[in-house]
């Protein structure tokens, strides 16, 4: 994933965070904003430390940041998204992860949904 999709200043966080528009469900949820300047979407993932150790957290954000990478032509651009994932992510696999991911960014409408 390119860093230009990524936020990485925390005051930019945090100002997603004040906004509060949340959608979510019991494994993950998701804040959002428009970003008036940006021509691409961008997010940040953030995991807490009650989720596991380093080792862990960090296998589930390379998880997400690949399926984010695959979806990335069905965001809708001028979106800024943080994803917070929560620790029953840990008991899903990597395709009930994908499936859950899609569901909630779809019902948060930052991506179009998929042709069926």
């Amino acid at each position: 994933m390119k860093k230009r999709y990524r936020i990485k200043k925390s005051s930019e966080i945090d100002a997603i965070f004040k906004k509060k528009n949340i959608k979510g469900d019991s494994y993950f949820a998701v804040y959002q904003d428009t970003d008036l300047e940006g021509k691409n979407f961008r997010f940040a993932l953030s995991i807490g430390r009650k989720y596991g150790n380093a080792v862990e957290r960090n296998l589930c954000k390379r998880r997400l940041r690949m399926i984010i990478q695959e979806l990335s032509n069905q965001f809708i651009y001028n979106k800024l998204f943080v994803i917070v994932i929560k620790p029953a992510v840990k008991e899903l696999t990597f395709q009930e992860i994908k499936e859950k991911l899609i569901n909630i960014l779809e019902k948060s409408k930052l991506m179009e949904k998929a042709n069926e």
